[in-house]
């Protein structure tokens, strides 16, 4: 039977669909809403012979590829970061990268992303929520310290400003409209405490370490909230081939090109896990603060390579000796880790 290949080009209101045979031929395209029942109305003439269906990890793939699935396709999600048609090509549009994923599909060389399983994503995507609230945090916290240490030369502690009360602010600050922007500030931050207070909690009651996972915790640097945030954004640990690969995939490698000992270019930085890469640095911040043979390592590094590359060399120490520990079901070993 006559095999067909369905690349989608998937956009914020609207898709493309391009259609091949087994031998690259064009067969169908069109342009489509974003309308599930329509797309899968679209595809049903040639279901019997679509071989499998290729869409973009856009931003919102979620509905498309769950909705698919459904319905029975095998469906493939291309990582975007990785997909690179050839340069010498002087037009391209959506019709050309429906078929070019089509076509890759067809050739077998298309760089696939992991579909995270649909019944644990809610629970993976509430942490990331509160990891950005954490981040707005800390830059409303920053903002507060300035404007303070702006108009009055005081510069707060982390303490302090987790403390900070009305009457405070208003002993600080002389101005009226200084106390206002000070108080609207630490208003927000009152209220995004509560509300990470209330997912933690939430994490903590509906989520439990599996027993692939529990032994992260013995990482130093590694607790709870950590630890569960590298189990839900790793997934299965048998996806990857081997540690340098879940090491690249947590972004804990350099992407410098090299040629005959040269520079030659830096290769796509955001190839990868944002939220595992995050993890891995906050648990080398912790690892090198508060343990001195961690401290003692680093600040070795330190001294040849400079803080930046120091920290993310510990971080892909941290992320390798987890990938072992997860893989393995093995405690932490700090004694081979600083060998």
């Amino acid at each position: 039977m006559e095999n067909y290949y369905v690349g989608i080009d998937l956009h914020s209101t609207n898709c493309y669909i391009g259609i091949i045979d087994q031998n690259g031929n064009r067969i169908f395209n069109k342009r489509a809403n974003n309308d599930l029942n329509m797309i899968i109305s679209t595809l049903k003439p040639f279901k019997e012979k679509i071989k499998g269906i290729v869409i973009e990890s856009t931003f919102n793939w979620y509905w498309l590829v769950d909705g698919l699935m459904d319905e029975g396709y095998a469906v493939h999600l291309a990582n975007v970061c990785a997909i690179k048609q050839y340069e010498g090509i002087k037009h391209t549009d959506d019709q050309s990268d429906a078929f070019w994923l089509a076509e890759m599909l067809r050739l077998k060389i298309l760089p696939t992303g992991h579909i995270y399983p649909k019944e644990k994503r809610p629970m993976r995507d509430l942490l990331r929520r509160r990891l950005q609230l954490v981040h707005h945090r800390t830059a409303l916290s920053m903002s507060m310290t300035s404007m303070i240490q702006n108009c009055t030369s005081i510069n707060l502690s982390r303490y302090d400003k987790k403390n900070l009360t009305h009457h405070e602010i208003t002993g600080l600050l002389d101005h009226p409209y200084q106390v206002m922007s000070a108080n609207s500030i630490n208003n927000v931050i009152i209220e995004i405490n509560e509300n990470i207070d209330k997912i933690e909690k939430e994490i903590n009651r509906k989520v439990r370490l599996t027993q692939r996972y529990i032994k992260l915790t013995s990482v130093w640097g590694i607790g709870e909230i950590l630890a569960t945030t590298i189990m839900l954004e790793t997934g299965d640990v048998r996806r990857f081939k081997d540690v340098g690969n879940y090491a690249s995939y947590c972004r804990c490698v350099p992407t410098i090109k090299l040629s005959n000992g040269k520079t030659k270019g830096r290769g796509n930085k955001k190839c990868g896990n944002q939220y595992l890469a995050w993890a891995y640095l906050e648990a080398a911040y912790c690892m090198q603060r508060a343990y001195p043979e961690a401290k003692k390592w680093f600040l070795r590094k330190l001294n040849k390579k400079g803080r930046f590359v120091a920290i993310k060399a510990l971080a892909s120490k941290i992320a390798r000796a987890c990938y072992l520990i997860m893989k393995n079901n093995i405690e932490f070993e700090p004694s081979k880790l600083f060998a």
